[in-house]
């Protein structure tokens, strides 16, 4: 990969490889390699010659007379002269060489100078092209908003102008159009006079213009024309060329079948002689005798020795027979074949098929009437109507034209804008949906063709004339007449068309019409085109009422005014004029090939407008009716294609009109298929077996084609060589392949022809055989083998058989040599080495597709004789659908060998061989042959039997098989025979037991197949039971079932039950053993069954009690019941004492729910669900202890471990706490705590525990070694669930100085001064009593005690005293209370951890007043005193 980087503008560009930058390069060096090389080679051959010359010279000196000394001298002055001129040349050469280098050297480079610059200035031009781009993407957005803003549809500013113009004047056509997007211009004409159409479209509409051009001839002499009535319309010459072309054709196209929108080529190849690459033949395609053109759907081909035609996109308008002829002067060469077109899939199942043929006829500026075929519906539900859509050309929206399905295939299409070019389809419907739609049609042109015979040429002075219109000469005329000759030109059950005559006179103005129309006998007229005027004079009326009868008017307008009405036209009403067409009369099949059949019918005897006929065939027997073709034939004549060989079927039609379909005809006899009955083909082969000098014996092969007809037998006629007339050998036909022909003159020279005869007659006679001369065979060897015939030809093998030759020498034949070689090849090739003594032989080995010839040698005593004729040329390659001989054992066990051939004629017989002879032996074997079927039975098949088996089908195209019984394969079909005399009925399952939901046992079995006359049996232990009440026994023989129901299974039914089947030979039996523990299982499942049937007769659990855990982790009880009412009455109970619930269950909803929360120990019980009413009772319980229990731990593990938060940590004074909330926890949990992945115990330092919605691991005193990670695990009995916590580092410094404030906390809250107790909050008491408050203190150190009244110091007195006893026992007393002493006092305790504060207050009251109500008295409550406080109003 390039690690060259490219420019961001050009990574969308596709680099190529640049290699090619060397290949001049390249060239160059070689060149100069090259001549280098040759300039060397000459150099050294000229030193050679030179060298040679000189020795030659010297050589010659050497062997004359004796040189003197001058010549010497002479001659050495010379070798030193040429030595010079040589050394000189070859330093020229070097010197000229030196030269030419260093000029390419120097052109080299410039050249790679000019190669850099090369690709420098291409890269900056991709680069600069490579911006445009971007800037023009750029500014697509800017562009295509400013087109939206002046887009606009064509608008014609200046119309096109009529022009008169002489033979050869150029003329020029021009209009004006305006539009946005700039419109696009197509323009439409006929030939050179005519009216040409100008078409401007664009993405917003479309507008036209026309005009017409009449070309004048100058004749001289001749009258001029002086009217031209356009358009003109001639024939073409037919031009056949001139020279004689003899054409032979090669290969052929055949019968096609396609399907639409496939494609397919029609392809013939020819030899045309002679050969001129500058004149060749015409080509012509014709379908139905109608010539083809070329087309966007067509397009040929003619030249290089073949003509095709082919196909892009078919349709069923191309079905039909395709005739290629070429024509030349020599006469015409063609060939014809039909080219089916099928439907293609619809697009809704049961849809018909597309109609076709689509046309457009009298196209004006309103409207133009479309007409079809109507698809043939033989496997679908009939046509119920048509849709008929239409586009504006250039345009893609099809747009539908009729609301309602219209029911007849021609329908006038109105709504069209004058000058615009339309193309239309049609969609066929029925019961099942819409079909595909039409091919399209041509396009046509909303145009008036009465514009053109308005034109009128005018006789000038001279020879001059002029075109104009006819309005032109009008006069001025304000309100034009009314329309004359109003008429119905076409009446339909849907619509009327209306024609008129424009008034007269008319005008220059541009004419309308309006249309009225009325009921006959109302009085009163309806516009019928009010919104829209018509310009043409046609128009489809449509909404009529059936059955109705109407009047018509037209009046017509211009711009002054409207006219006068027309006359009324005569009462119309509105119905099909054209009715179904009736059945077609009686339909004949005659056969035709192996593959087609000729179907005839007599035409129907209402043939109105025909469109043509349908034809269908079904197999016989069957209902299946196929269509043969898909396109209506105009003839009652059919060669239907593409049958099976030797099927038969049935024909019938129906004719097609545009109104519908007739009834079917009647159906055809039935027919087979196979070739037509024809004379036989000629014989061929004629050899020459014997010659005794008076009479000679011939052979000779079948024919190859019976001609359907089995061969009655050969004439033979014979003349001498160089006579003119031949003589009849045999008046009577002789029926073997071998003839002795008498009364011949020895010496003689004699040639033969042959002719088969049939039931049709006797066919050609064969070639004139070679001369054969009458002189008698006496050579010792044998004569020659002949019938050399071949069967089971396959890819690489055949087998090859002959007759033995009828001159045998003068010794019996002890064998035969087989010779074969490749058809074109010359050396033959022996298959067997030594000599076989059959007269047959397999040859293998051969390559597939190659063609191959044989001839055999007889062998005798004497050695090896003359060789046979040889054979025909044998392709090596199996045919298509090859079938081979099946081995199989019929019904009754009888063994067969079968072989079916689809090919058979009524000449075709089966030729069944036991190693290729013919069998005949009727006492060991049976042939059988029905139809194309034959089959060969064994009477007694044994080992005598072992061998190979062939069979032949004569009149077919070889036919034939063979087939090997060996040993394996005999063992096998005896087997299979023995099976079938001595049957057994096969069971799809043995007799197997059920139980039912009540109880009772089902013993059953099923057989394969039983037959209405079968019977059975059921034995139990030895003793046929009937069918009873005990014993319910029943068979339904259509699904082989045989089974018998017990209602009470009880244990007395233990033993051994046995059902016994016949049906007819086969027999069959199946036993049950139920003894010992596998009837007790039966019995205990049968008992369960029942109790559950009558349980749940009244209320009942449909699930009885379990349990699950709710994502609260609350255990929930369920159960659910069935079969309650409004009395049934549901209780909870645990250890047989009623649970109460906050509501009652839900017996209509079916589930009854129990919530225990916070499941512990304490919920241990047995949990019983009763239900009851007066149908009965049931109960379902469940005991939560044990496993039970345990399980429901694990379950409300998962869901606590589930929702278990993050691992916090909470210190506290005896230290660090690491706790996980989650939604339930309890001890029994099996839950861990590992420090460092290693599970931790639960000591004093390490204590582990938890609350209900929390577990908890408390570190006492930690120190250093506490660090680390910590986690929690809970395990579900599934998964561990785990939540972990580093605890070190700044996390652990943190939470350990936390730990150490709190710790000095608690220290400080436990030894800081308090009252422990014994001071009320409010003291009563009379006036002079004494009161004593007295409470115990406690701190440590001791506490100091100090009172307070009215938070001021109290004097201590003898009316006031404190006493403080052992540090813990204060107490104040007050002699002698008066009112001055109420007030509240307060006792502070304080140590210098801190203390307390508590305030009494005191209420004294005199003698003889009432005691204030107060509260009755509280403990006081003290108040805390930090340790740096000192006074008490701190």
């Amino acid at each position: 990969m390039s690690l060259v980087a490219v420019p961001f503008y050009q990574k969308r560009h596709r680099h190529l490889d640049q290699s090619y930058r060397n290949i001049q390069t390249r060239y160059l060096l070689d060149e100069y390699a090259s001549k280098k090389r040759a300039s060397t080679q000459t150099s050294s051959q000229k030193s050679l010659t030179q060298q040679s010359s000189s020795e030659r010279a010297s050589s010659q000196t050497s062997l004359g007379r004796t040189t003197c000394s001058i010549c010497a001298k002479r001659i050495s002055t010379q070798e030193e002269e040429e030595r010079e001129s040589r050394n000189r040349y070859q330093s020229l050469v070097a010197a000229y060489g030196e030269a030419k280098r260093q000029r390419f050297l120097s052109e080299l480079a410039h050249m790679e100078e000019n190669v850099h610059l090369a690709r420098s200035q291409a890269r900056d031009k991709l680069d600069e092209y490579a911006i445009q781009q971007m800037v023009k993407d750029k500014l697509a957005w800017e562009r295509h908003s400013f087109e939206e803003r002046i887009s606009r549809a064509p608008e014609i500013l200046v119309r096109l102008r009529s022009h008169t113009v002489w033979e050869r004047m150029s003329v020029k056509l021009c209009f004006t159009v305006q539009g946005f997007p700039t419109p696009v211009v197509q323009w439409a004409d006929f030939d050179d006079t005519a009216t040409y159409s100008a078409v401007a479209t664009n993405a917003h509409g479309q507008v036209s213009t026309n005009a017409a051009v009449v070309v004048r001839r100058f004749r001289g002499d001749e009258e001029p024309f002086h009217s031209v009535g356009l358009p003109i319309g001639l024939p073409l010459s037919s031009v056949i060329p001139y020279t004689h072309f003899d054409v032979q054709f090669l290969e052929k196209f055949g019968v096609t079948f396609r399907r639409e929108g496939e494609t397919v080529t029609l392809k013939c190849t020819m030899l045309v002689t002679p050969d001129l690459k500058r004149v060749q033949p015409r080509a012509e395609w014709y379908r139905d005798d109608v010539l083809v053109k070329e087309s966007k759907w067509t397009k040929m081909f003619f030249g290089e020795g073949q003509a095709s035609l082919s196909f892009s996109h078919l349709h069923k308008d191309d079905e039909g027979l395709y005739t290629l002829r070429i024509v030349s002067r020599g006469g015409v060469s063609d060939h014809s074949a039909f080219l089916f077109v099928r439907d293609a899939d619809p697009l809704v199942t049961g849809a018909p098929g597309a109609p076709m043929d689509l046309q457009c006829h009298e196209a004006n500026r309103d409207y133009v009437i479309v007409t079809w075929k109507p698809p043939n519906t033989t496997t679908e539900s009939p046509v119920m109507g048509y849709f008929v859509d239409r586009c504006e050309v250039g345009t893609n929206n099809w747009v539908q034209c009729n609301d309602a399905p219209v029911k007849i295939c021609k329908y006038p299409v109105t709504g069209l804008f004058e000058g615009r070019s339309y193309i239309f389809r049609v969609r066929a419907v029925n019961s099942a949906g819409i079909s595909r739609p039409s091919r399209v049609s041509d396009a046509v042109a909303a145009l008036d063709p009465m514009d053109l015979r308005k034109l009128q040429a005018v006789h000038l002075e001279g020879e001059k004339e002029i075109v104009i219109y006819q309005d032109d000469l009008e006069g001025d005329v304000q309100i034009p007449g009314p329309p004359t000759n109003v008429h119905a030109s076409e009446i339909s059950r849907n619509y009327v068309v209306l024609s008129w005559e424009p008034p007269t006179p008319r005008g220059k103005d541009p004419l309308t019409y309006f249309i009225e129309k009325s009921v006959v006998g109302s009085g009163s007229w309806q516009r019928v085109n009010a919104e829209t005027a018509v310009r043409s004079p046609r128009y489809a009326v449509f909404d009529l009422m059936e059955g109705k009868s109407y009047v018509f008017r037209v009046l017509s307008a211009n711009r002054h005014g409207l006219s006068e009405p027309s006359e009324i036209t005569s009462p119309i009403q509105a119905q099909d004029v054209t009715v179904v067409p009736s059945a077609p009369g009686r339909v004949l099949a005659s056969r035709n090939t192996k593959t087609s059949v000729v179907v005839q019918w007599d035409r129907p005897k209402h043939e109105e407008d025909l469109l043509g006929y349908y034809v269908d065939c079904c197999v016989a027997g069957t209902n299946a009716w196929e269509p043969c073709n898909h396109k209506p034939i105009g003839y009652n004549r059919f060669v239907v294609h593409g049958l099976t060989t030797g099927e038969q079927y049935i024909f019938r039609v129906k004719a097609v009109n545009a109104v519908g379909m007739s009834e079917n005809s009647q159906e055809s006899d039935v027919i087979k298929v196979q070739a037509a009955l024809t004379v036989p083909s000629h014989p061929y082969g004629i050899t020459l077996l014997n010659c005794d000098g008076h009479s000679m014996t011939l052979g000779w092969k079948v024919p190859k084609f019976s001609g359907g007809s089995p061969i009655l037998g050969y004439y033979v006629d014979k003349r001498e060589v160089h006579h003119q007339n031949w003589h009849e050998v045999n008046s009577s036909p002789s029926k073997p392949t071998i003839l002795t022909v008498d009364g011949l003159t020895q010496g003689s020279l004699y040639e033969f022809k042959i002719a088969a005869v049939n039931l049709a007659g006797i066919g050609e006679p064969s070639d004139p055989s070679e001369h054969f001369k009458c002189e008698a065979w006496t050579m010792p060897e044998p004569g020659p083998a002949y019938d050399l015939t071949f069967c089971e030809v396959r890819d690489t093998s055949l087998v090859m058989l002959w007759k033995a030759p009828v001159y045998s020498g003068s010794s019996p034949v002890s064998g035969y040599f087989v010779d074969f070689k490749e058809e074109d090849a010359g050396e033959w090739m022996t298959v067997n080495q030594t000599a076989t003594a059959n007269r047959y032989l397999k040859v293998c080995d051969l390559q597939q597709g190659k063609t191959y010839v044989f001839r055999v040698r007889a062998v005798n005593a004497n050695g090896v004789g003359r060789p046979s004729d040889m054979s025909e040329p044998v392709l090596v390659e199996a045919r298509p659908g090859t079938k081979e001989i099946s081995a199989g054992v019929d019904e009754e066990g009888n063994i067969y060998l079968a072989f079916d051939c689809q090919e058979m004629t009524d000449a075709s017989q089966f030729t069944w061989c036991k190693s290729y002879e013919e069998i005949a032996d009727d006492k060991r074997f049976k042939i059988e042959t029905v139809g194309d079927h034959s089959k060969l039975y064994f009477k007694n098949l044994d080992k005598e039997d072992l061998g190979t088996y062939s069979v032949s089908v004569s009149d077919t195209d070889g036919v034939s098989s063979s087939f090997v019984l060996d040993p394996e394969e005999l063992e096998r079909l005896m087997a299979l025979s023995s099976e079938i005399k001595n049957p057994t009925i096969p069971l799809k399952s043995e007799l197997a037991y059920e139980i039912f939901d009540k109880g009772q046992v089902r013993f059953w079995l099923q057989a394969e197949h039983l037959s209405p006359d079968a019977n059975y049996r059921f034995i139990i232990n030895d003793r046929e039971v009937s069918d009873s009440e005990a014993h319910r026994i029943k068979c339904d023989k259509a699904t082989g079932i045989i089974e018998m129901v017990m209602d009470r299974f009880t244990i007395d039914n233990e033993g051994t039950y046995t059902v016994q089947i016949h049906d007819g030979k086969a027999k069959s039996q199946s036993s049950l053993v139920l003894i010992g523990d596998a009837f007790r299982t039966v019995l205990e499942e049968a008992e369960f069954q029942r109790k559950e049937f009558l349980r749940k007769q009244g209320p009942h659990f449909a699930e009885h009690l379990h349990w699950d855990v709710t994502e609260e982790c609350e255990v929930r009880l369920v159960c659910k019941v069935a079969n309650t009412k409004k009395e049934t009455i549901f209780k909870w109970l645990k250890d047989d004492v009623l649970c109460e619930t906050e509501k009652m269950p839900d017996l209509e909803r079916g589930i009854c729910e129990l919530l225990i929360p916070k499941l512990s120990k304490k919920d241990h019980g047995e949990y019983k669900a009763t239900l009851k009413d007066e149908r009965g009772q049931d109960a379902s319980i469940l005991e939560i202890a044990g496993k039970v229990y345990d399980d429901m731990i694990l379950a409300m593990s998962r869901v606590c471990g589930a929702s278990a938060s993050p691992l916090k940590i909470l210190c506290t004074p005896e230290g660090i706490r690491l706790q996980c909330s989650m939604k339930y926890f309890m001890e029994e949990m099996k839950v861990n705590w590992c420090h460092k992945d290693a599970k931790i115990s639960s000591s004093e330092h390490l204590r582990i525990g938890g609350t209900e919605d929390m577990a908890w691991l408390q570190i006492c005193e930690p120190t250093e070694k506490d660090k680390g990670k910590y986690t929690f695990q809970i395990f579900d009995g599934k998964d561990n669930h785990q939540r972990s916590l580093d605890l070190s580092g700044q996390a652990f410094d943190e939470a350990f100085a936390e730990f150490q404030q709190l710790k000095a906390a608690a220290f400080a809250e436990k030894n800081r001064g308090r009252v422990i107790g014994g001071l009320p909050d409010v003291v009563t008491i009379m006036e002079g009593k004494t009161l004593n408050l007295t409470c115990t203190v406690f701190g440590n150190p001791d506490p100091e005690v100090v009172w307070f009244k009215n938070d001021q110091d109290i004097e201590l007195s003898e009316h006031f005293s404190v006493k403080v006893e052992q540090a813990k026992y204060v107490s104040m007393t007050i002699k002698g209370v008066t009112s001055e002493d109420s007030g509240k006092y307060s006792m502070n305790v304080k140590n210098k951890y801190g203390g307390e504060k508590i305030d009494v207050t005191v209420s004294v009251y005199k003698h003889g007043e009432k005691i204030p109500d107060m509260a009755p008295p509280q403990q006081a409550k003290p108040k805390l005193i930090p340790a740096s406080a000192s006074a008490p109003g701190q």
